[in-house]
C-alpha cells in the first residue's frame, strides 16, 4: 500500500498469521524442557498486566529507566534531531515515548508491536496528544525482519528499545536481533536501548516474584492467550508461577510449574505434563556495561553514549553503526 508522506496517521498490519504462531508453539512444546516464546505474553490482557507490573514497588527497571531519561533527554533529543523517524520496538507503555517526544520532535514515529489491539489504542492516543507528529503503527513480529512503512523510507532512522527487553533474547539471539535492527534502520541508523545490569540476587528475584501476584497472573495469562488464539485447552489454574536467578548465566528464568499430571491439546496434537514439570516462558539476561558493549559490537554497533543510575542498577545505551 502506498501512502502519501502527508498522511498523519495510518495503521500498517504485517502481523504473523495463526499458522506461524501454531508452529512456534508446537516447536517449543516439543523441546526439552518445554518452552513458549515470550512474545506471546502480549495479547491485550497481557499488555495490561505488564503495565501493572511496571508500577509495582518491587519492579525497579521502569522507574529507574524513567529517571535516566530525565537525565539524558537533551542528548536523546540531539540524537533524534528534527528530521528523524523514531522506530519503537514493542510499543509497550507510552510513558517512555511520551517523555522522549516531549523533548524531541522527530518527523515520524513508528511503534512496532505484535499485539494489534494494544498497539492501536496506544498509537491513537499518541497521535491525538502530539498533533504535529506523523504516527504509523505497524503490527509485526519485531523479532523477525519486517518492512517499515513507505512514508518513512527517506527519513533517517533512530530505533528505540527501552525496558530491558533486549534481555529476553539469549545472547546469540540478541546479536541476531540487533543485526536485524541495523539492517532495518540503515547504515546511518542509531539505537537507544535499555539494559538491566547485574545486581544482587534478592533484588532480581523480588522483581519477578511480587507480593501482589501480578507477575504470576501475567505469566499464566500466556496460556489463556494460546487458548484464545489456537484453541488449546490449557488449564491455567493447574500451573503455578516460578522465577529464579541463575547467577552463572546472568539470567532470571521464569517458568510455569505443572501442579498435576495433565494432558494439553492443541489441534490434533497432545502434550503430556508431569506433576512438577517446568514450562519455560521467559529469560531475562542482565549485563555488565562492558558485556553489552561487546555484544552490540558483534552486531555491528558501537557505543556512542551510556547513562546509568547512582546505584548501577540500569543503563541506557545510545548505539550507532560501526564504521
Amino acid at each position: 500500500m502506498s501512502t502519501s508522506p502527508s498522511v498523519r496517521y495510518q495503521f500498517f498490519d504485517h502481523s504473523p498469521d495463526a499458522s506461524d504462531m501454531y508452529q512456534e508453539v508446537l516447536t517449543g512444546l516439543q523441546a526439552v524442557p518445554k518452552r513458549l516464546p515470550p512474545k506471546y505474553f502480549y495479547d491485550e490482557e497481557g499488555s495490561r498486566l505488564f503495565e501493572a507490573i511496571t508500577r509495582l514497588p518491587e519492579y525497579y527497571p521502569t522507574r529507574t529507566e524513567m529517571s535516566l531519561f530525565d537525565r539524558c533527554e537533551q542528548s536523546v533529543a540531539e540524537a533524534l534531531g528534527n528530521d528523524a523517524c523514531l522506530v519503537e520496538y514493542g510499543s509497550g507503555s507510552s510513558q517512555k515515548i511520551r517523555k522522549v517526544l516531549q523533548r524531541a520532535r522527530p518527523q515520524a514515529y513508528v511503534p512496532v508491536d505484535i499485539s494489534a489491539e494494544h498497539l492501536e489504542v496506544q498509537s491513537a492516543a499518541l497521535s491525538r496528544d502530539f498533533p504535529w507528529l506523523k504516527v504509523y503503527p505497524t503490527c509485526a513480529d519485531f523479532t523477525q525482519p519486517f518492512k517499515l512503512p513507505e512514508p518513512v523510507s527517506e527519513l533517517p532512522k533512530v530505533g528505540f528499545f527501552p525496558g530491558s527487553s533486549i534481555g529476553n533474547f539469549e545472547p546469540e539471539h540478541a546479536v541476531g536481533f540487533l543485526r536485524n535492527v541495523l539492517n532495518t534502520l540503515g547504515p546511518d541508523g542509531k539505537l537507544l536501548v535499555g539494559v538491566d545490569r547485574k545486581k544482587p540476587r534478592h533484588l532480581l528475584e523480588a522483581a519477578y516474584n511480587d507480593t501482589q501476584g501480578v507477575t504470576a497472573r501475567f505469566n499464566r495469562n500466556v496460556l489463556l492467550h494460546l487458548n484464545e488464539a489456537l484453541g488449546s485447552d490449557f488449564d491455567a489454574g493447574k500451573f503455578v508461577h516460578e522465577a529464579s536467578y541463575d547467577a552463572d548465566a546472568g539470567c532470571v528464568n521464569m517458568f510455569l510449574r505443572s501442579l498435576v499430571r495433565q494432558t494439553v491439546h492443541i489441534g490434533d496434537r497432545q502434550f503430556q505434563f508431569d506433576s512438577g514439570e517446568l514450562l519455560h516462558t521467559e529469560s531475562s539476561f542482565k549485563y555488565h556495561p562492558e558485556e553489552f558493549e561487546r555484544l552490540a559490537h558483534r552486531a555491528g554497533f558501537r557505543q556512542q553514549a551510556m547513562w546509568t543510575d547512582e546505584q548501577d542498577w540500569f543503563a541506557v545505551f545510545l548505539l550507532e553503526a560501526s564504521a
